[in-house]
C-alpha cells in the first residue's frame, strides 16, 4: 500500500470510528484523512415518507460522529448528491490521491462503486475497498466443489470451522487519529436541507450512533444467556435490539462475534447463529444478484400464479386481517419501524400462505417501513417464509396464526399493547376473537365486525389453497 498525503474515507454502512477497516487503512497510509458521508440523492428521491426513520437514524448518527471528530480537531464532511459526482469533485477539491471505503455487497451499490472508481481513475485517484460489515464475505466460505452453499447448516459449520482470532481482530483506528484532517468545527446539514424532517424517531427515544449501539450492546450481553428461550416472545425483552445498528454500522460485527464467542453457552451460540444467517444471505446475494430483481431462489416457484387480492393486501398492511397477532405485528411495524423476528415469520407466512399474495409485495412493504432494512436479509427472510428461497421453510409447512399466537403471546401482552381495542378481551378468546359468543362480545364491548374486524380468510381453507398453488407450480415446470 503506497503512502498518501491527502485521502478521503467515504463512510456508508460503517458510521463509526472504532474498529472500521477502511478508516484504519486510510489513517495508517495517509498524512491527512477527510471523513465524508454522502446522502445519496438517487436513494433519497425514491423514499416516499419525508419523516423516514432510516434517514433520521443516519442523521443523528452522523451528528454524533461529527461531534466526535470535532473533539479530535477534525470534522465529518456531509454531502448531498450523487456519489459519482460529489465524491470525485471533493477528491479533486482537496487534492486527494485516494478514496478509502468498505465493501457494500448490494447489486446497486456494486454498480455505484464501480462507476465512482472509474470516475476517480480518470483523475488518477484510486478507490480502495475493504471487508468490514461481515466476518466472511463473497467467496470466503465455499463448499468442497468451490461453489456457494445452498443449505445453511453446512455453511454454518464451515463458517465456524474457519473462524479464528485473526478474523475477529479489531482495527485499531484510535492509534492513528493524528492523521485526521484538521478542520474548523461545523454542524452537519439539517434534515430539512435534504428534504426530510424529524419526528418519528424522536418519539421512540431511539438510541443512535456509536454511543447508542454500545448502550444496547452492553444491556444485551447482560441477558444473552436467556436469548435462546426469550427471543421468540415479542412481549419480553429477549432480542438484542441491535439490528439497525448492525445495518448502519454504528457497531462492528467483529465486536459482536467476539462477545458471543467469549460468553459462550446456548444463548450466545444461538445469537451467533443468527449473525451467521445474516452472512449467509449476504453471500447468496453476491453469488445470485438476480435475487435483488425479484427472482425466486428456487426457480420452479417463479411459476406460482398468486391471486394477489388488493383488498386483502390492504387489510394486511393496515392491520385489519382479524387475526390479532398478525395485526399487532403490523401495527408495531407501522408505529415503530421495527418488527420482532418471530412475528416477521408469522406475518410473512400469513401474507403468502393465507392471503395468497406474492411474497415480493410483502418484501417491498418491509423495505419501505423497516428501520433495519437490509436487502439481503429482507429478501432471504421473505423467501424463507414463502418457501421459495435457499434452505427455506418447506412449502407444505404453513404457520397457523392462531396457534402461533397462543404459543408465543399466551397472555396477550403484546397483542393488547398494539391492539388496545382488544384490551378487555379474555385470554380464552383473544387469539381467535371471532369465536367469542355474542354475549361475551357485549360484555367486553368488543363487537366483531365493528370494533375489531372479522377474519379476512378462514385459515383452514386458505391452507388448502396455498398447498394447491405450490403443488401446481412444481407440476408444470
Amino acid at each position: 500500500m503506497p503512502s498518501y498525503f491527502s485521502t478521503i474515507c467515504w463512510l456508508r454502512r460503517d458510521l463509526r470510528l472504532h474498529d472500521n477497516a477502511a478508516l484504519y487503512h486510510a489513517l495508517k497510509n495517509s498524512q491527512s484523512v477527510q471523513c465524508v458521508f454522502v446522502f445519496d440523492a438517487s436513494i433519497l428521491e425514491k423514499l416516499n415518507d419525508p419523516q423516514d426513520r432510516r434517514v433520521e437514524f443516519i442523521w443523528h448518527s452522523l451528528r454524533e460522529l461529527n461531534e466526535r471528530l470535532q473533539s479530535l480537531g477534525s470534522r465529518l464532511q456531509v454531502l448531498h448528491g450523487k456519489p459519482i459526482e460529489v465524491i470525485p469533485a471533493m477528491a479533486r477539491e482537496i487534492n486527494a490521491e485516494a478514496v478509502f471505503c468498505n465493501h457494500d455487497y448490494e447489486p446497486d451499490a456494486v454498480s455505484r462503486d464501480a462507476a465512482v472508481a472509474q470516475a476517480l481513475s480518470a483523475h488518477d485517484i484510486t478507490l480502495h475497498h475493504y471487508k468490514d460489515q461481515v466476518i466472511f464475505e463473497q467467496s470466503e466460505i465455499l463448499n468442497g466443489s468451490g461453489k456457494p452453499y445452498g443449505v445453511f447448516a453446512p455453511y454454518k459449520h464451515a463458517w465456524l470451522k474457519k473462524l479464528d482470532d485473526f478474523y475477529l481482530r479489531a482495527y485499531p483506528t484510535e492509534r492513528y487519529f493524528a492523521a485526521l484532517a484538521p478542520c474548523a468545527a461545523q454542524a452537519i446539514p439539517s434534515l430539512e436541507s435534504i428534504g426530510f424532517a424529524p419526528g418519528k424517531l424522536d418519539l421512540l427515544a431511539m438510541l443512535t450512533g456509536e454511543s447508542g449501539a454500545m448502550t444496547l450492546f452492553e444491556d444485551f450481553i447482560r441477558r444473552i444467556g436467556q436469548y435462546q428461550e426469550a427471543r421468540d416472545f415479542p412481549s419480553v425483552k429477549g432480542v438484542s435490539c441491535l439490528s439497525a445498528h448492525l445495518r448502519f454500522g454504528t457497531i462492528s460485527i467483529r465486536r459482536l462475534a467476539v462477545a458471543a464467542r467469549h460468553v459462550g453457552g446456548a444463548g450466545a451460540e444461538t445469537w451467533l447463529s443468527e449473525l451467521i444467517w445474516r452472512e449467509f444471505y449476504q453471500m447468496l446475494l453476491y453469488h445470485y444478484p438476480q435475487l435483488a430483481q425479484g427472482a425466486a431462489f428456487k426457480p420452479q416457484f417463479n411459476a406460482i400464479v398468486f391471486p394477489n387480492d388488493a383488498a386483502k393486501f390492504a387489510a394486511w398492511c393496515e392491520a385489519r386481517t382479524g387475526y390479532p397477532l398478525v395485526d399487532a405485528a403490523m401495527r408495531q411495524l407501522y408505529q415503530t419501524g421495527f418488527m420482532h423476528n418471530r412475528l416477521r415469520m408469522v406475518v410473512a407466512s400469513f401474507l403468502v400462505k393465507d392471503l395468497h399474495i406474492d411474497w415480493r409485495w410483502g418484501e417491498r412493504y418491509f423495505a419501505e417501513h423497516l428501520l433495519d432494512f437490509d436487502l439481503a436479509a429482507n429478501n432471504g427472510g421473505w423467501q424463507w417464509a414463502a418457501s421459495t428461497g435457499c434452505d427455506a421453510q418447506p412449502w407444505f409447512r404453513i404457520f397457523n396464526p392462531v396457534t402461533q399466537s397462543e404459543k408465543f403471546d399466551p397472555q396477550g401482552k403484546f397483542i393488547r399493547r398494539y391492539l388496545p381495542e382488544l384490551a378487555t378481551c379474555q385470554n380464552r378468546w383473544l387469539h381467535a376473537p371471532w369465536l367469542m359468543p355474542v354475549s361475551e362480545q357485549q360484555r367486553s364491548g368488543i363487537m366483531i365486525g365493528q370494533s375489531y374486524p372479522q377474519p379476512v380468510v378462514d385459515h383452514a381453507l386458505a391452507r388448502i389453497k396455498a398447498l394447491s398453488l405450490f403443488k401446481d407450480a412444481q407440476l408444470y415446470v
